[in-house]
């Protein structure tokens, strides 16, 4: 889910439809001018932008070298837009203290060199974001090896003189190193461990040496900046008699914010937001003045998710409105700071909006003001305020919808039984920048199924009524936007009904139309001029989706059984996302394979680069966009599409396939994003969907732990008495790149040692358990209870699973089962002694073995091989491929292990 914040300088152009009878102008016409109109205004704002952001970091880099400059140039532009960089720049740099962050412990501990990256570019574009970091884990490694077990009353830790004199050591320690690692990559840093916080005793007879702050010196951090430095703060207090106290870094991060009133204050955490607790999606965001009593009832909001809440708006609160919340990752710091789109979770206040069916109700002078200062009917001197507003009372039932402020002003023409116009979006820069727009348009969605509006041609914000529409025509000057219709005859009955009616201005209309020699409804019709769009903007927590759009209404999906037989002329693959480990192995597989060639391959990081590895055709590696996608699919370039992207990152993609005309390429997804959604083919087809994986368009491929663990629980379904158990350890390579060849956990952190990592709520383990409880005999409500940890070798996984059963059963049995479920499974082996991982490391199947059952016959344990790379993301993908392609499923996958 897209967040839009808007590629707005200038505020949002009046919406309002206009009148014009229907001319005769061919379809193809209508889709070169759109075109053409597109690309001037694309190269018209990145050339401003170009000026604008050239001209900040001119300023900002001014002791850098033009080379360093044009450097910094480029790598903003490969976030996002010109026009788009420009502004959160000027945004940023206009502020007083731009961003305070929260670094956990962990993040030092796991992630230092992205967070080291990330601040180190900031400080490049002349920025100075305030760094106040935790301890994570290793206060507590380091208390349990000096014999003192970690106690907290009501989650604060309890720290008594030992452990404060360790927590002291932990804190100096932690701040020397990542000053360290920042000034290796260039980036001036100033430790600044004390004399920023003053506190007293929270409570010293329960609690010990722990504080309550009572005020903030922001001089040290001030005097930091002044100098060029990053300044980095530990959360250490000290009392006015020198006392050091224990401050929790999130309580200190807060009470920094009150002072400093930065415009961002962001947490950053390994998650990378927060979470749904039903979807599990990741929540885009929240505005809390609108959502916050209604989030907090809700059933899945508890515990650690509620208390955050509670202090983010508590902060807030003391905050002025421009201020926002972020929780994201450290590698995706950048993306959440100067994109629209973000990248985490983003909580800001916004307004209560309202919504009115009288001017009366909205109050005159407010609307006379609103309208005198940004309607362009009355700034041109085309209409006055009175003549607007009289048009308005005469066009029948309306409603008024904004802001308390009044930051934002819609009005929709809605008389019965009428399609509802928006004849007016009205919005002041601070509607723009606090992104009160996407909150009163959500509003407007919520009352009114589907909506019809006009911008100009040349709008420079017209990729945000792009994301919001369903589709759009653009003539003489004029674009229509529309969502909630899905025909295009349709859409010809509704405006010719509007010029019939009189709701609209001849002057304006802008849809026209040849018609077809047949008739219309076996004509192309003005299809081919429309735009469809099913990228939807990155919604509120508790955004209406009433009027969300299917992809069954989007596409129609061919239900016929393909032939089996290979065809002579190879499939063409397209794969996005083909620099990682997995990428790699794709492209070695497809290398080999007899029926599939690959036609593109997608990254960012690699574009303009030769693919290595690849013998069948030269292949450059491009950056593939999303119009890119949606062209190709129009075009028929490929006959799959392989999704290699991170969770949450591939669904803009798949919505621009789905929207194609005439599309229809089948898309396997890496990620997990469809693997707990209805409407995707879960790729697993030893257990699930062989048949149905031979017709799927839509396949999502299983998790490595989950298969592993799948295939290990399966045959033992019917006689569990409980919950198993499964520990698995996995090679480094699991645990992905940074930079698509550099791991992102190397051998020699893991000191020839085993890390265990999310220890509850690991995405396979829930994956395991959706699905497998979907299996006959599975029992009621079935869960997996999941450990993973990551080892020093780089692929393979080695999964131990420990079952309890009904009654009493001997290894033969249990033996039997495996055999008997796997006997006709090409990838799967049961084997009578345990399986190693040298036994699977660089083959496509799994091997099951070392069987054996407790003394008391009433608990199982069983041993899975995979290798996570081949079997447990690309082998798989393959035989989804083979299977949903019409061909042989074990094509091109060797089944020698």
């Amino acid at each position: 889910m897209l967040r839009s914040r808007l590629a707005l300088q200038r505020g949002l152009p009046t919406a309002q439809l206009g009148r014009r009878s229907l001319a005769t102008v061919s379809p193809t016409m209508l889709a070169k001018s759109r075109r053409t109109v597109d690309a001037a205004n694309s190269q018209a704002s990145d050339q401003l932008g170009d000026i604008m952001a050239k001209r900040w970091l001119g300023n900002a880099v001014s002791r850098g070298t033009d080379s360093d400059r044009e450097t910094i140039v480029r790598l903003l532009y490969s976030l996002a837009s010109r026009r788009e960089v420009s502004r959160y720049l000027q945004i940023f740099s206009s502020a007083t203290h731009f961003a305070v962050l929260k670094v956990g412990g962990a993040i030092l501990t796991h992630d230092l060199e992205s967070l080291t990256l990330s601040l180190n570019f900031l400080h490049r574009v002349g920025l100075y974001p305030v760094v106040v970091h935790g301890m994570g884990d290793k206060l507590n490694a380091r208390l349990e090896a000096d014999g003192i077990v970690p106690d907290y009353i009501d989650g604060i830790r309890i720290t008594d003189a030992r452990t404060l004199s360790h927590a002291r050591r932990v804190f100096l320690s932690e701040n020397l190193k990542l000053v360290s690692a920042l000034e290796a990559l260039g980036t001036r840093a100033r430790p600044i461990t004390t004399g920023v916080f003053t506190a007293e005793y929270l409570d010293q007879p329960r609690y010990g040496f722990v504080g309550r702050i009572t005020s903030v010196d922001k001089e040290p951090i001030e005097a930091s900046i002044r100098a060029g430095a990053l300044p980095i703060l530990t959360s250490l207090a000290e009392t006015k008699e020198g006392q050091i106290l224990n401050v929790n870094a999130d309580v200190a991060t807060a009470e920094l914010a009150k002072v400093l009133e930065p415009l961002k204050i962001v947490y950053l955490s390994e998650k990378g937001g927060l979470f749904h607790g039903v979807t599990k999606e990741k929540l885009s965001v929240i505005n809390l003045d609108e959502e916050y009593d209604a989030l907090m009832k809700e059933s899945w909001v508890k515990y650690g998710t509620k208390l955050k809440l509670r202090e983010i708006k508590e902060l807030l609160d003391h905050l002025p409105r421009a201020s926002s919340v972020a929780i994201i990752s450290p590698d995706a710091l950048q993306k959440e700071l100067f994109t629209d789109s973000g990248a985490g979770t983003l909580l800001r206040r916004g307004y209560k909006l309202f919504k009115h069916t009288s001017v009366e109700a909205v109050g005159h002078e407010r609307l006379r003001k609103v309208l005198s200062e940004r309607d362009e009917d009355v700034k041109s001197g085309r209409k006055s305020v009175a003549e607007v507003l009289s048009a308005l009372e005469a066009s029948g039932p309306f409603t008024i919808y904004g802001d308390e402020p009044t930051d934002v002003v819609a009005i929709v023409s809605h008389p019965d039984g009428e399609v509802p116009i928006l004849t007016k979006f009205l919005a002041s820069q601070n509607g723009i920048q606090n992104q009160v727009v996407d909150n009163v348009f959500d509003n407007i969605k919520k009352d009114f199924k589907r909506l019809f509006w006009t911008t100009t041609a040349d709008d420079e914000n017209k990729a945000w009524h792009f994301e919001r529409a369903d589709g759009s025509f653009t003539r003489n000057g004029r674009s229509l936007f529309y969502y909630g219709v899905q025909d295009a005859g349709e859409v010809q009955r509704i405006v010719k009904d509007f010029e019939a009616k009189e709701r609209i201005e001849r002057a304006f209309l802008p849809i026209s139309h040849a018609p077809s020699k047949s008739t219309v409804s076996s004509s192309p019709n003005i299809a081919s001029a429309l735009r469809s769009y099913s990228t939807s903007a990155r919604r509120p927590a508790l955004a209406s989706t009433s009027t969300t759009v299917s992809h069954s209404a989007k596409r129609n999906f061919s239900s016929s059984s393909r032939s089996e037989a290979s065809s002579s002329t190879p499939k063409k693959v397209g794969l996005i996302g083909a620099r990682g480990y997995t990428g790699s192995n794709l492209v070695a597989l497809f290398d080999k394979h007899p029926s599939i060639s690959l036609a593109h391959v997608s990254s960012r990081e690699l574009a303009g680069q030769k693919l290595q590895g690849y013998s069948k055709s030269d292949i450059t590696y491009e950056n593939l966009s999303v119009k890119d996608i949606k062209r190709m699919e129009e075009q028929g370039a490929v006959d799959a599409w392989v999704m290699a992207l991170p969770n949450g990152v591939c669904q803009p993609f798949v919505e621009a396939i789905d929207s194609a005309q005439g599309g229809k390429s089948v898309i396997v997804d890496l990620s997990a994003d469809g693997r707990f959604d209805d409407k995707w083919t879960y790729g697993l087809p030893e257990l699930y969907n062989r048949e149905a994986l031979r017709t799927a368009k839509r396949i999502s491929n299983p998790g490595c732990f989950a298969t592993n663990n799948q295939l290990l629980l399966a045959p033992l379904l019917p006689y569990l008495s409980a919950q198993p158990s499964v520990f698995a350890i996995s090679g480094y390579s699991g645990a992905g790149t940074k930079s698509g060849q550099e791991p992102k956990v190397t051998p020699e952190s893991l000191a020839n040692g085993v890390r265990p990592y999310s220890l509850t709520d690991h995405i396979h383990e829930r994956e395991a358990g959706y699905h497998l409880g979907t299996l006959a005999g599975a029992p009621k409500d079935f869960s997996v209870a999941f450990v993973p940890s990551v080892a020093p070798w780089f692929q393979g996984i080695i999964s131990t699973i420990s079952a309890p059963l009904k009654e009493s059963m001997r290894a033969s049995d249990i033996k039997a089962l495996y055999e008997e479920r796997y006997k006709n499974e090409s990838l799967v082996k049961v084997v009578p002694e345990v399986p190693e991982i040298q036994h699977i490391a660089g083959k496509h199947g799994v091997r099951i073995g070392g069987i054996q059952v407790h003394s008391s016959g009433k608990r199982v344990v069983a041993v899975g091989v995979i290798d996570n790379l081949l079997k447990g993301a690309a082998t798989q993908c393959l035989q989804n491929l083979n299977l949903a392609l019409g061909l042989e499923e074990f094509e091109g996958i060797p089944l020698d292990f």
